[in-house]
Formats: C-alpha cells, sequence, structure tokens
C-alpha cells in the first residue's frame, strides 16, 4: 500500500518542517495531504503513525546511513562545484560520542536500560556527519572508533578525538590508514598525561612566548564572553618513556583557554594537552578549535533544535534511523541558511512555515537553480 521510498520522503520532509515524533510526522503529512499528493501517491491515504515508527524500527540504520551520507556528499559537492570552491588544506574527521539522555526505558516496558550512546565521525571540513555507530551494551566507543578507522581511507586526512579513544591501537590505525592525528591526554594514560604536563613549566612557557616559532595566540568576543587561546607546541618528545610506544608521535600540544564574562567579570582558565603526529603550530590550533565543531555543530544542535535528548523513540533501530533523519535534515538546513542570510534555527522554522522553502533544500542540487536563488538573495 505504501511503497517504502514514498513513506521514507514524506517522513523526511515532515522532519525539515520540524516533526519530532512520529505522531507529529503523520499529522504533518495529513494536513499537507493535498500538496504531497502533488509529490506522492496518497490514493491509499496517509500512513499511521504506528506505520511510520514500524518503518524506522525494521530498516538497518547502516543500509539507511549510506544512503543519507552518499545524498548529502553529493550536494556538497554540486555546490562546491558551483562555486568553484576547492579544499584548502587537509581533510578534518572529528571523533566522539553523544548519549541520548531520553532512550533509557526498554521497549514496551517501565524498565530502565542502557541509554542510547552513537559513535559519530563529523567531517568538519565539509560539515557532514559522515558515520554515526551505535555502541552496544557489550562495548565501549574504543572498539567501535578503532573498527571504522579501519573502513576509512584517511589520506591526507587528520582525526581528532577526545582522551578516551587516545589509545595505542587507534593511533597506529590512523597512521596505516594514512592519516595524521592529534589526540587529547588525560587521566586514561596517565603516566604520559604527567609527563607531558610536566614538560610546560611558567619557564618553557615564556620562552616559546618570547621566541614566537612553536606558539600561536587568538582572542575573539562571542556571546558576552572574551575567549583567550594560547597554543604552546614542543618537538622535544624524545625523553618521554613512552614514546617509541605511539606512533609517529611527533609533538605535544599545550592549550590554555581563558575565558571572561563581560557581564559578571568572572573568569575561568582552562588547560589542556595533547600528543600529535603534527609539527606545525597554527595547524595544530585549527584543530584543536576544529575538534569542538562535533558539539557545536552537530551534538548541540541535535539536542537543541531537533530535540533528541527529549525523544520517546525507545526503539533502538528507530531512534538510530531517526537521528540519521535529523543529521541529514540539518546538513541541509546548513546548506540553505547562508542563501536565506539567517541562523541555523530561523531556518529550520522558515522551512516548517513555508512549504515551498522545503522543495528549495532538494533544489540545492541543481547549479541554475541555485544561482538564481543566490541572486534573488542578493536583490
Amino acid at each position: 500500500m505504501y511503497p517504502l521510498h514514498e513513506i521514507l520522503m514524506a517522513a523526511f520532509i515532515a522532519i525539515m518542517a520540524g516533526a519530532v515524533t512520529f505522531v507529529d510526522i503523520a499529522e504533518y503529512c495529513n494536513v499537507n495531504k493535498v500538496w504531497l499528493s502533488e509529490y506522492f501517491g496518497v490514493k491509499h491515504g496517509i500512513p499511521s503513525h504506528d506505520t511510520f515508527r514500524r518503518v524506522f524500527s525494521i530498516i538497518d540504520p547502516g543500509y539507511l546511513q549510506n544512503a543519507t551520507v552518499a545524498f548529502l556528499m553529493e550536494n556538497i559537492k554540486t555546490i562546491k562545484k558551483a562555486f568553484g570552491i576547492k579544499q584548502s588544506g587537509p581533510r578534518h574527521y572529528c571523533v566522539d560520542g553523544k548519549t541520548a539522555c531520553g532512550t533509557g526505558r526498554l521497549k514496551g516496558s517501565s524498565r530502565e536500560t542502557k541509554q542510547i550512546h552513537t559513535l559519530h565521525v563529523y567531517d568538519r571540513t565539509d560539515g557532514i556527519c559522515i558515520i554515526s555507530k551505535e555502541v552496544g551494551d557489550k562495548t565501549n566507543e574504543i572498539p567501535v572508533a578503532q573498527a571504522i578507522l579501519k573502513l576509512l581511507d584517511l589520506n591526507g586526512s587528520i582525526v581528532s578525538f577526545d582522551a578516551l579513544n587516545t589509545q595505542r591501537e587507534t593511533i597506529a590505525t590512523v597512521i596505516e590508514q594514512k592519516g595524521e592525528y592529534m589526540a587529547a591526554l588525560k587521566g586514561n594514560q596517565p603516566e604520559l598525561y604527567k609527563e607531558a604536563m610536566s614538560y610546560f613549566t611558567p619557564t618553557r612557557i615564556k620562552r616559546l612566548e618570547s621566541t614566537g616559532a612553536n606558539f600561536f595566540e587568538s582572542k575573539e568576543k562571542a556571546h558576552n564572553r572574551i575567549e583567550a587561546r594560547k597554543y604552546y607546541l614542543t618537538k622535544n618528545v624524545s625523553w618521554l618513556v613512552q614514546v617509541k610506544d605511539w606512533e609517529k608521535f611527533k609533538a605535544l600540544v599545550y592549550y590554555n583557554i581563558h575565558t571572561e564574562d563581560v557581564n559578571t567579570g568572572k573568569t575561568t582558565n582552562e588547560v589542556y594537552v595533547y600528543m600529535t603526529s603534527l609539527t606545525d603550530v597554527v595547524l595544530c590550533a585549527d584543530v584543536i578549535r576544529g575538534h569542538w565543531s562535533i558539539e557545536n555543530q552537530l551534538h548541540w544542535h541535535l539536542d537543541v533544535n531537533y530535540l533528541e535528548d527529549d525523544t520517546e523513540i525507545i526503539d533502538r533501530n528507530a531512534f538510530q534511523n531517526r537521528s540519521l533523519m535529523n543529521k541529514m535534515a540539518l546538513s541541509l538546513t546548513k546548506l540553505i541558511a547562508p542563501l536565506l542570510k539567517k541562523s541555523v534555527r530561523t531556518t529550520k522554522k522558515v522551512i516548517g512555515w513555508n512549504k515551498d522553502s522545503i522543495l528549495d533544500a532538494f533544489c540545492v542540487l541543481d547549479e541554475d537553480i541555485l544561482f538564481s536563488a543566490i541572486t534573488n538573495v542578493k536583490r
């Protein structure tokens, strides 16, 4: 009665328009039945919310991920080609996990269970999440990340990850795949972390600042905060006890961020240390700062604009598939936002209020329509 591609497309259009639950999806489609009938056969009516839920529950997330990522990557290529945009510098992949706080219940039961935790590989260069992989109940991020990295061609790319994934085998995998890495150090590698921190004494920090060769700083004001960032790099790592245990361990980076709230005057000071195969302090600074884009450009939007932390979806397959569509909707919304000269949040609302805006989202694949849209905006 309901062809699979029509169910998925109708659901995706509803999600682009702001639908959060499966009930929302069905209601949106019912309200816009006449409009949708121009593109889909709806002779049997609109599927019920239970039908949408069942479809999302039985599809293997791996297949849906392959389809959505392929769609987005072609989309990005078309836009870059249309504007003559060429990639400058290495591609940057951020690896990090996210827990969906509203998923800690068993299907059909009030009994609590482990919340769904998803490992993401975010392509910072193109602004899309290329891999979403659920971390099962009997494992953790580490082996999942290693398995994913073994499948990627990392030649000419940089991979960054937090301290949890700073593991010898993980870094060896990145090097084997011909990539470079930026790895945070913390308590999970206590001896190496302690040695690394001990190197950056006030005297050495002052010396690095004065020479300037392996020092970089930036300062900016945003959201009523002044942020001063300082990065110090040393290639003097041969004295470290474990240096030979890590593939292509070439440098340590000490990162200090000082923030001041302009309204309250409250200040904070945080320091981090990284091990890396890179030796250019400016590039290191860009990668360290850029790693947080997975939080700001992906995880934050999924929680705030797509309400994943408040989800009522407790079927694990259904949640993963719904989250994949959220990520595709987010990526397309980001592509449209510059054309409308609006924020991602406002663009999402405009799409929800204006059905034609949803069609515009898919028209970014057409270079002529893209240029026409930009020309109209400029007028």
